[in-house]
C-alpha cells in the first residue's frame, strides 16, 4: 500500500466525501484561502499515476474518483504504523494509547469487550 503525502491525503479525503468530481469540485471542498487550481490538478495527476485515483474523460475535462476506499487506505496505514513503530505488537499499541490518552471506564470496557470477542474468534 502506498503512503500519501499530507496534500495527497487531503485530496483523497475530499474525493471520498464527494465520491467523484472535477478539479473545481475538489477545490470547493477547501476552506478559504483555496490553493491554486494548478496545484490541486498536479496533485490529482500524481494520485492517478499512483493508481489511487481514476478518471473519466469528458472532452478535455476529467472527472476523478477514488480507486481505493477510505477503509482500505486506513487499514494499510494502520498496518504500516503497527509494523514500523510497534514491532507488530498489539500489546505495545494498547500500552501506547493507555499511556498517552486517558481512557475513561466506558472506553476501557469497550476495548476489553473487543479483545474478548477477538480472543473467542481465535479460539473457534
Amino acid at each position: 500500500m502506498v503512503t500519501l503525502t499530507k496534500a495527497e491525503e487531503k485530496i483523497m479525503k475530499f474525493l471520498w466525501d464527494i465520491e467523484k468530481g472535477f478539479i473545481k469540485d475538489i477545490l470547493e471542498q477547501y476552506p478559504d484561502p483555496k490553493p491554486p487550481y494548478n496545484s490541486v490538478s498536479t496533485i490529482v495527476r500524481v494520485l492517478v499515476q499512483k493508481e489511487i485515483v481514476g478518471y473519466k474523460s469528458y472532452g478535455n475535462s476529467h472527472q476523478y474518483y477514488p480507486l481505493i476506499t477510505k477503509e482500505e487506505y486506513s487499514k494499510g496505514q494502520m498496518s504500516r504504523l503497527v509494523s514500523d513503530y510497534y514491532n507488530n505488537s498489539l500489546k505495545q499499541v494498547v500500552n501506547f494509547f493507555s499511556e498517552i490518552k486517558q481512557l475513561d471506564e466506558k472506553e476501557l470496557d469497550e476495548v476489553l469487550t473487543m479483545l474478548e470477542d477477538l480472543k473467542s474468534k481465535k479460539n473457534d
